[in-house]
């Protein structure tokens, strides 16, 4: 490189820092507002330790509270709550610092989304943390967000209506006060499902996979004899072929099953747990799953509940003449492959205490009958068959041999 490029190099440098120093500076003033309380935290000496339950009240409710076993919620039934979401709201609270700061009658509070929770579309998200005796430690209440405006039209989502980089809001020991905080706090939604732990039971290594139809004719077994081999139905009756295609998606169906939301009313007469269909799968870990599936809602889920069996052994059989030394290292070996069945067993176990939705396409393929199951025998054409049969029954005709017929 020679010293003209290197001045030019230089230049143009000099130029990318200056426009985004006045970018930020520009950025920086349009958050600047008169007003004591910009910069400081907007929750002062919140300790989030402290905290043991957290309450939300927007169109709907949430109450997350902290127990001996862990966070839940207890909207569903004291369900395990999603920790990470909470530990990184809290942190986020905790840290969270105003930006700006202005005066605010009650006669403006429904423009800024201010109003009384559950007043409608004009209503804050009230947002309580209490302590473990119940107390109130902090409470504001959310409102509009704060949205950027973009100079430039711009392809996305947003569009000229810019991004939403901030949210206002009030606390409640400060009602006269309208706050301005540089987080939208997309997350903070007091819908219980968007607050659970989704964490579920996964089938690893099936063995078996059977279904209990309320019409026998239509249940099913399929059975393998190895990871590696292919299924094959069990008690095949005549004319029976398999359709392989159709059963190899079953085994990984149940690999990484996953849950909508936890039924707010198990009761088994509106569940369809009264009277459910039966799936039940065992696996080469020595595993059994029962699936109980009852009815099927508008938005094309179904009620679930899981029930797990595990016949693991706790130790190992010790192989004929087995040294001191080997045995020691296989013993090792196996602890250190069985405890995290183990732990997956007592894990999955829990979740039997509940009635799950689970989206259709998790679930319509386990329950076919057993017709759909077997390849589609070709239907024959009326056409043909007729053609075919008219062929077999009309007589052969000999042609005449011209060696031996009669001169003209």
């Amino acid at each position: 490189m020679n010293r003209k490029q290197l001045f030019l190099l230089l230049v143009a440098l000099a130029f990318i820092g200056g426009a985004c120093l006045l970018l930020l500076r520009r950025n920086e003033q349009s958050w600047s507002a008169p007003g004591g309380q910009t910069g400081k935290k907007l929750l002062q000496n919140f300790q989030v330790n402290d905290v043991a339950a957290i309450h939300l009240k927007g169109e709907s409710e949430l109450t997350l509270a902290r127990k001996a076993e862990g966070w839940c919620v207890l909207e569903k039934g004291n369900y395990p709550a999603n920790f990470s979401q909470i530990s990184e709201l809290l942190l986020k609270i905790s840290d969270l610092k105003i930006v700006q700061s202005e005066p605010i009658a009650a006669a403006q509070l429904a423009r800024m989304h201010l109003a009384e929770p559950g007043r409608g579309p004009d209503s804050g998200v009230l947002v309580e943390f209490k302590d473990a005796q119940g107390n109130v430690l902090q409470s504001l209440l959310l409102g509009k967000k704060h949205v950027q405006k973009s100079e430039r039209p711009s392809p996305m989502r947003f569009g000229d209506e810019g991004f939403p980089d901030g949210r206002y809001v009030m606390l409640k020991t400060d009602p006269q006060d309208l706050l301005t905080v540089s987080d939208p706090l997309n997350n903070l939604d007091p819908k219980p499902a968007e607050w659970l732990d989704k964490d579920f039971f996964k089938v690893e290594k099936p063995q078996a996979i059977a279904f209990v139809s309320t019409n026998a004719a239509n249940s099913w077994r399929l059975t393998r004899e190895s990871e590696s081999a292919p299924w094959v139905l069990a008690d095949p009756k005549p004319g029976e072929v398999l359709d392989t295609n159709k059963v190899a998606s079953l085994a990984g169906t149940l690999s990484y099953p996953s849950f909508v939301d936890v039924a707010s009313d198990p009761a088994p007469d509106k569940t369809g747990m009264d009277k459910p269909l039966a799936v039940s799968i065992e696996t080469f870990d020595h595993f059994t799953y029962t699936l109980d599936i009852g009815n099927k809602t508008p938005e094309n889920d179904y009620h679930l509940k899981v029930g797990v069996a595990g016949a693991l052994p706790s130790e190992r059989t010790p192989g004929k003449d087995e040294k001191p030394d080997d045995k020691k290292k296989l013993d090792k070996e196996f602890q250190e492959k069985n405890k995290p069945l183990q732990d997956k067993l007592k894990r999955e176990q829990a979740l039997g205490q509940w009635t799950y939705l689970v989206n259709g396409w998790l679930i319509d393929p386990l329950i076919r009958d057993r017709a759909q199951l077997m390849v589609e025998k070709k239907a024959e054409k009326p056409e043909d068959s007729k053609e075919e049969k008219k062929e077999q029954a009309a007589p052969l005709e000999l042609l005449p041999d011209s060696t031996n017929a009669p001169p003209q």
